[in-house]
């Protein structure tokens, strides 16, 4: 018995001393990846900040600008670490930990594949030149100013001063119409007059009436007239013109002045914007004193 125990009792001095002697060999090691840890550290500031300052001139949301700082700044930190654990000779762990990283990141991946999609998304719509805050856009039925693009969705106040929030990756995946792009936009006017009207009076009145009323028409040749059809009750037509504008609610204040100014000179000329209406008409003409004697005489 005594021999056993002097035996173990060997054993785990031998095991004490191996243990003490690797560690006394790899403190130069220990020592070096410590090193490269503190450096990885510093490293991820540093980048950090200057990938914050890069982005800076091309991206305005603050909350994309810290999500990429932060993703560089852990990649860094990650480098670092593959780095220190290859200086202590840890190669299987190494190997371990990329192992189950990737599986990790699979589970994560599956489990989050619309929050992830919507975060690349918002990566892209904040690099897209056409698409900035402030630009008054419509998308998937809405219409309105971008005021905030972020890792998670899209916000747009409308007209009416609600706000939409849209999820990134429906942006990516419809069509948008952005009114901001260009400097001009095309008025569409539609309208009918009597059968009764002069219809070249019409036309020259109405052009003239556009021109005088927005200083962007030159003539009234730069405005388009067209007569469309013999409705019900009018003879309608078709009026585009060109204004400075870069809004939809500027198009709609332009389209409202053009209205007013049009009526105002229809009233002064006598030209009438008829009601829908529906005529009667009694072809047979009815003999009411012959009813009338027809009863007497069957009573």
């Amino acid at each position: 018995m005594t021999e056993q125990f002097n035996t173990a009792l060997e054993n785990l001095v031998d095991k004490l001393i191996g243990w003490f002697n690797a560690i006394i060999e790899n403190i130069p090691n220990f020592i070096l990846a410590v090193l490269v840890m503190i450096a990885s550290y510093f490293a991820a500031k540093y980048v950090s900040r200057l990938v914050r300052r890069v982005v800076s001139n091309r991206i305005e949301q603050d909350s994309i600008k810290n999500a990429m700082a932060r993703v560089v700044a852990v990649l860094v930190v990650v480098f670092g670490l593959f780095i220190a654990l290859g200086v202590l000779n840890l190669g299987k762990a190494l190997t371990s930990l990329l192992a189950g990283a990737g599986v990790v990141g699979l589970a994560i991946g599956l489990a989050l594949q619309g929050t992830i999609a919507n975060t690349f998304a918002g990566l892209v719509l904040s690099f897209r030149k056409k698409i900035q805050i402030g630009n008054w856009v419509e998308t998937t039925g809405f219409a309105g100013e971008v005021i905030d693009i972020n890792l998670k969705d899209f916000t747009l106040k409308e007209a009416d001063n609600n706000i939409v929030i849209i999820p990134n990756k429906t942006i990516l995946d419809n069509p948008m119409k952005n009114y901001s792009l260009t400097t001009k936009m095309r008025i569409f006017l539609e309208c009918g007059v009597g059968y009764e009207s002069d219809l070249e009076k019409v036309q020259e009145l109405t052009k003239s009436v556009i021109s005088k009323t927005f200083d962007q028409v030159k003539s009234p040749e730069d405005v388009e007239f067209y007569y469309t059809e013999f409705g019900d009750s009018s003879i309608n037509y078709l009026c585009r013109f060109w204004i400075d504008a870069d809004s939809i609610l500027e198009k709609l204040r332009a389209k409202t002045r053009a209205i007013i100014e049009i009526k105002k000179a229809y009233d002064a000329e006598g030209i009438n914007i008829p009601f829908p209406i529906r005529t009667v008409q009694f072809d047979n003409k009815l003999d009411i004193g012959s009813k009338n004697q027809n009863a007497s005489t069957s009573e």
